[in-house]
């Protein structure tokens, strides 16, 4: 099998990709991945080399990304507006022999001393990008190759490195095999046939190097031989014109994407009708978001939930006749249990960790034994760290994640919990609450508002009024004591806050 045999039957004709340059046919994206593989053969890079794709959204990315793992070697897909340091640090830890950088953010870093790269072999440059001072290949030269086939590799050989969101510490390099890739695509699809058909165009926001994006949309829409319209920067205005002007009929990004969308003006709402398949995911949908969606884009939004671990998928209500706040059911062949501190199943409607078992979790992470043992425990089940409860139809509602539990006076607070109450008060846009250290009960909630900029000011906002807001609606030990206004929150690109940024 190969990962990248996924485009292989699909007319040569039919539109595969659009992006801000133009389009390109199944055909002729099969032609170039081809002769972009050998030309990287040509290079010097091999069978299980990897190979960093420093890339936007681009059909340059997606041609390189199907020429490494059709050529059995190892794709890196890295952050392009990434920092110096990270950037470095990432390459090095993964051991990178090759580099293909495009034109955004980190090309012009590239460009100069600011990293050092004295283990990267080869550097590709995209259009748009000047890489001379390094002595790079460009893009169109490694592109001249001759054609080389897709070779068969084995189900557990590794595809791509993908870096975590790195909620808990620095971002971990989890390998993801092309049976991990493959599979989760068949399951999305098994689950919920009608969620990506051939006759689609799915809106490509997400980054590719998110495995939300990279697997979710580009993979499965690629696997039904559907377009996907490649985008670098999402605007709503623009989706809407995306919508009405390009036939976009798959829309799938994180709850933030869908409140933007909510917002729009009056006058650009009846465009969304055409909108076939709206999904969210990345992060918890909150219930005034989906109210928004339904009911001013009249849109029925459904949700998932997944991690990078698990490639990503593993459940959703797409196709499911699941209730408000519900992520659905677990995907086709994923085992799932809801368990204790002790490892006990819990009862339902009772919370508890999330783990997880199937064909599509990660073997573990690039040469990180200690981290792989404490998510992966020896029977094959992913610890997810993520809080859950089953109704008693067997849907599953995320509550919060167990790293970010607050423990007050020996009470559990999910700040998930907090951050929706706080989000219903008239003054307040967002918010995001952690834990802090307290002299008598351990833990203390505090809470970081975005003001309504429309509704209050700082001069007009009160602290005390909107802690007492929350006592209207939470037990006191729930409620924060301290309420910081900030002009925005850390958000990793997957739409998740970042609250260890909080403090």
């Amino acid at each position: 099998m190969n990962i990248a045999a996924l485009i292989e039957s699909h007319p040569a004709d039919k539109p595969a990709l659009i992006d801000a340059l133009g389009q390109m046919t199944y055909g002729e994206l099969r032609e170039a991945s081809a002769a972009f593989r050998g030309g990287l053969l040509s290079a010097g890079v091999e069978p299980g080399d990897r190979v960093a794709l420093i890339c936007g959204n681009t059909i340059q990315f997606v041609v390189a990304y199907l020429a490494l793992v059709g050529g059995g070697m190892i794709a890196v897909p890295l952050n392009p507006l990434s920092p110096a340091p990270e950037l470095e640090r990432e390459l090095r830890s993964v051991g990178a022999k090759g580099a293909i950088v495009g034109p955004m953010g980190c090309a012009a870093i590239l460009a100069t001393d600011a990293v050092d790269l004295p283990d990267l072999e080869l550097l590709i440059s995209c259009p748009g990008v000047d890489l001379s001072s390094r002595g790079t290949h460009t893009f169109e030269e490694i592109s001249q190759g001759n054609p080389a086939p897709v070779v068969e590799v084995d189900d557990d050989t590794l595809a791509v490195l993908m870096f975590t969101s790195g909620t808990a510490g620095l971002p971990k390099a989890a390998m993801l095999t092309h049976v991990n890739l493959e599979v989760n695509h068949r399951q999305t699809l098994a689950h919920s046939p009608d969620g990506f058909i051939v006759d689609d165009t799915a809106y490509g926001v997400l980054p590719l190097f998110h495995i939300f994006g990279l697997n979710t949309v580009l993979g499965t829409s690629l696997r039904v031989g559907a377009t996907v319209l490649l985008v670098q920067r999402f605007d709503p205005e623009s989706l809407a014109d995306a919508i009405d002007q390009q036939g976009v009929s798959v829309v799938v990004g994180p709850p933030t994407l869908w409140l933007s969308l909510a917002n729009l003006p009056d006058d650009r709402l009846d465009v969304f009708q055409k909108v076939r398949v709206a999904i969210s995911g990345a992060a918890k949908l909150p219930d005034h978001v989906a109210d928004l969606v339904t009911t001013r884009l009249k849109l029925d939004l459904t949700e998932g939930y997944g991690l990078t671990e698990a490639a990503p998928g593993l459940i959703s209500s797409t196709g499911q006749d699941a209730p408000r706040g519900s992520v659905g059911r677990p995907l086709p062949a994923v085992e799932m249990r809801v368990i204790d501190p002790d490892g006990d199943d819990v009862l339902i409607g009772d919370a508890g960790e999330i783990i997880a078992r199937g064909p599509n979790i990660f073997p573990g992470y690039w040469k990180d034994a200690e981290a792989t043992r404490r998510v992966l425990d020896d029977d094959g089940w992913l610890h997810t760290g993520d809080i859950a409860v089953v109704d008693d139809q067997g849907f599953i509602s995320i509550i919060d994640r167990a790293k970010d539990l607050i423990i007050v006076s020996g009470f559990n607070v999910f700040p998930a919990e907090v951050e929706s109450v706080l989000v219903t008060h008239p003054s307040v846009a967002a918010a995001a609450v952690v834990g802090v250290s307290h002299p008598h009960t351990d833990e203390a909630v505090k809470a970081f508002v975005v003001l309504d900029t429309a509704q209050s000011s700082d001069g007009g906002f009160e602290e005390e009024a909107l802690i007492a807001f929350c006592r209207t609606q939470l037990s006191a030990y729930k409620c924060p004591v301290k309420v910081d206004v900030v002009d925005e929150l850390p958000m990793g690109f997957g739409g998740k806050i970042r609250r260890r940024e909080l403090s």
